[in-house]
């Protein structure tokens, strides 16, 4: 099938809003991390400083995750996550504000950082819900793919026009342009209009919660994914702390990070891509296996190796991921009831990031007692040994694409039971 095949997801008018929303996001989500990152190295140029910046962002998401489920269980999900857009676009223009005004401390960026972190855990739960209810089943995956292709695309801009305004006008701009993004992304958000799914009458929120927990511990397969992803997560926050300090010192500034992201970037794009077309037999054994390549750049980094090397690693890395993601996304999909979606991807984002802060904070810790290099491959030697290990249980290995196993193994119908007639018509779905 061709390329432009995979495009037909788009002829659905509720999908076609949701992919508007998240482009345009996208763009201003290559901005965030390279001008958050320098806006600290400006202002303190502390390893440690920017690890407890990066933690404020996630701790948040980690103790608000839940209660987002909930809620984008409860509630029409496009309404949690315009919430949440305007919530993180008033974060970002006091950003660009205090910043731009050299009033800015690393005090008030912790302060924004954790707000925009509350809006990022409201917003992630409802739209793996919402992209099930804007197209139709058989098109699952290829949602979840082409949303992958649009948002690599579109970060590709990102962290070279945040490059391009850090050197010349400074971090605060950036925050400016990301400000807008949410903006936008938040005009489209307005005009969704999904059909309501069938949902049981509201409980107490702690009710909810423990259903949700319910559909997790029914299926074997989910928590090993999500203490998967809290290994992976806890292990990759070196890299994201530690890269930009050793380009400064090592390969050339923020350029070089700045290329390094963008080829990560370009892998994503081309990984995100092979998910159009690719269904693998075993979907979570090959995806846990593609997620342990991006071992490679924080290995290489550890010299580090030229820019150019780290670049390609980067790309492979971030590329098996994004091909990997859509993987997995589909597979909760497909398996989890509708009406519970939101709440198990609550329980998958909080594995993925409740040890993520650890991660970030003991960043100084670890360089002070192991040096950068031996932090990195510490970094790198446990994300190749989670992956390896995942991929190998049987519960993970026994979970095959749904033409080639009709039945869970819990042994419930699979997802054309769980969608009700009126979503069927309008059709759909999405994650990470």
């Amino acid at each position: 099938m061709r390329f432009a095949g995979r495009l037909e997801t788009l002829q659905e008018r509720q999908f076609r809003l949701l992919w508007a929303a998240q482009a345009v996001s996208a763009f201003g989500d290559g901005l965030f991390p390279i001008a958050l990152a320098f806006a600290v190295v400006e202002l303190t140029g502390s390893a440690g400083d920017l690890g407890i910046v990066f933690a404020a962002v996630l701790v948040p998401r980690a103790v608000l995750v839940l209660a987002g489920g909930v809620w984008a269980d409860r509630l029409p999900r496009q309404r949690v996550m315009l919430a949440a857009d305007l919530l993180r676009c008033a974060t970002e223009v006091a950003a660009a504000v205090v910043l731009v005004s050299q009033s800015a401390g690393i005090v008030t960026l912790v302060v924004l950082a954790a707000l925009y972190g509350a809006g990022d855990a409201f917003f992630a739960p409802a739209i793996t819900g919402l992209v099930p209810q804007t197209v139709p089943p058989s098109r699952l995956q290829q949602a979840n793919a082409l949303l992958g292709v649009t948002r690599s695309a579109a970060f590709l801009a990102g962290p070279a026009v945040a490059g391009v305004l850090v050197a010349t006008a400074g971090p605060g701009w950036a925050f400016a342009g990301d400000a807008a993004t949410f903006a936008v992304s938040a005009c489209f958000l307005a005009r969704i209009r999904v059909p309501r799914i069938a949902r049981p009458p509201r409980a107490r929120f702690t009710h909810e919660l423990h259903a949700g927990w319910r559909e997790v511990r029914s299926r074997r397969w989910v928590m090993i994914g999500i203490g998967f992803f809290a290994v992976w997560n806890l292990s990759i926050g070196p890299l994201f702390v530690l890269g930009p300090f050793v380009a400064a010192r090592s390969l050339g500034g923020a350029s070089s990070w700045g290329a390094i992201v963008t080829c990560a970037g370009v892998g994503s794009l081309i990984g995100a891509a092979v998910a159009l077309r690719w269904r693998p037999r075993r979907p979570l054994a090959t995806g846990f296996l593609l997620f342990g390549l991006c071992a490679l750049e924080p290995a290489l980094l550890a010299k580090p190796f030229a820019v150019g090397v780290v670049a390609a690693a980067a790309a492979l890395g971030f590329g098996a991921a994004a091909c990997a993601n859509a993987v997995w996304l589909t597979t909760l999909q497909e398996r989890i009831p509708p009406g519970a979606i939101s709440r198990v991807s609550a329980y998958d984002w909080l594995g993925s990031i409740v040890f993520q802060p650890a991660g970030y904070v003991l960043v100084g810790p670890l360089v002070a007692t192991l040096g950068t290099r031996s932090t990195l491959l510490l970094c790198a030697a446990a994300i190749a040994a989670a992956s390896v290990g995942a991929a190998s249980l049987g519960a993970v290995r026994a979970v095959r694409r749904v033409e080639e196993d009709p039945m869970e193994e819990t042994g419930f119908p699979r997802p054309q039971t769980r969608i009700s007639p009126e979503a069927a018509k309008a059709a759909g779905s999405y994650r990470r």
